[in-house]
């Protein structure tokens, strides 16, 4: 089948099959294959809108026990630099997150070996006592490793959780879902299958949640098109992720630095397949957390249409020397510049006033 063929089929309405997602992703001209994403994103969103939120990354421990070659945020459970925050250091965190017209918390932290999920439940009650803001918090395998800590099925876990004040759950830990790809780079982590599976669960229960994707570590081309694949037939069956973040890996400081950083095309060619393979996902997030505003504000022509969160505060990704920042009025000042308008939303994609 040519390009031009699975351009049309797009076009038309047609869902791509994996081959023809990964003739797309290594043989379509870069500039035409943005475009037709960004005529897709024009179809799901007619408006010349841009979505973000304004939210703080709260990592409420950095002691872990998953070891993950990628990450250079963690500390074991014996070594110097690892911390617990108090539930009083969640709370200033949040509260200066509320008085600068935050609507969420995004937290995660690591595999802790000796907190119970009593501690996590604990946490939640304290915030949701005290904070009226909306918590996005937890991954998968973080889930999945209080279930097999706590010896009860990750459904009670995500019960017990929920009804503790648990809102949504972000996509984190994803990586890439192919298990010969996540053996390697995170082998203490969840398989693929147990992640769609806690999400699918989560959606059960009521709780949306979103996908993400880091690529560019030891993965393929291939691997990648598995990877939006999975998250495509999830969302058929529930119909629960919100939106889709693909980031690329940034190997510095971490056990795999021999990777090299990919390129801002590699990157956009990345978003501009997930835009098309993605035909069940609403909404595909842009990373200037990674790429840097600039390249952000280019993403939104090729398949983007949400510039994420202002992240008022982030360590992973900080960690392995990125430090891109952010404010409110320059991600309103960059999507304007774009030819399109800033509103500011909910975690569902609910609009809100622009502060």
């Amino acid at each position: 089948m040519t390009i031009d063929t699975i351009f049309q089929k797009i076009l038309d309405g047609k869902r791509i099959n994996r081959s023809e997602a990964l003739r797309l992703y290594n043989d379509a001209d870069f500039h035409e294959l943005g475009h037709l994403a960004h005529q897709i994103r024009l179809t799901k969103h007619p408006d010349p809108l841009v979505t973000y939120v304004v939210d703080r990354n709260i990592n409420y421990s950095n002691i872990c026990v998953c070891c993950c070659k990628f990450c250079a945020f963690y500390r074991t459970p014996d070594q110097d630099g690892g911390y617990v925050l108090t539930h009083e250091e969640i709370g200033e965190k949040i509260q200066a997150t509320l008085n600068l017209g935050g609507t969420q918390i995004l937290m995660q932290g690591g595999h802790h070996p000796d907190l119970p999920l009593t501690w996590y439940e604990d946490m939640l009650r304290y915030i949701k006592a005290y904070h009226p803001i909306h918590i996005h918090a937890f991954s998968p395998p973080e889930i999945v490793f209080w279930s097999e800590k706590e010896g009860i099925p990750v459904s009670e876990v995500i019960e017990r959780l929920r009804k503790a004040g648990l809102d949504s759950i972000p996509g984190g830990g994803a990586e890439i879902l192919v298990d010969e790809v996540r053996s390697v780079v995170a082998p203490n982590k969840c398989p693929a299958g147990q992640w769609l599976a806690v999400m699918e669960e989560a959606h059960k229960q009521g709780l949306r949640t979103t996908a993400t994707m880091m690529f560019g570590h030891l993965d393929t081309a291939r691997h990648r098109i598995e990877h939006l694949f999975a998250i495509r037939e999830s969302q058929d069956r529930t119909n629960g992720f919100t939106a889709f973040i693909p980031w690329t890996f940034q190997p510095d400081h971490t056990q795999l630095p021999d990777c090299r950083k990919l390129t801002s095309t590699e990157y956009l060619r990345m978003l501009a397949v997930s835009r098309l393979v993605l035909d069940n996902v609403e909404n595909i997030q842009v990373s200037w957390v990674t790429m840097g505003p600039k390249i952000a504000q280019l993403a939104l022509y090729f398949g983007g249409n949400d510039f994420g969160s202002t992240m008022i505060e982030e360590n992973v990704v900080k960690a392995a020397g990125v430090t891109f920042r952010i404010s409110v009025e320059e991600i309103q000042r960059l999507v304007t510049d774009a030819g399109f308008k800033p509103m500011q939303r909910t975690m569902d994609y609910t609009l809100l006033e622009n502060f």
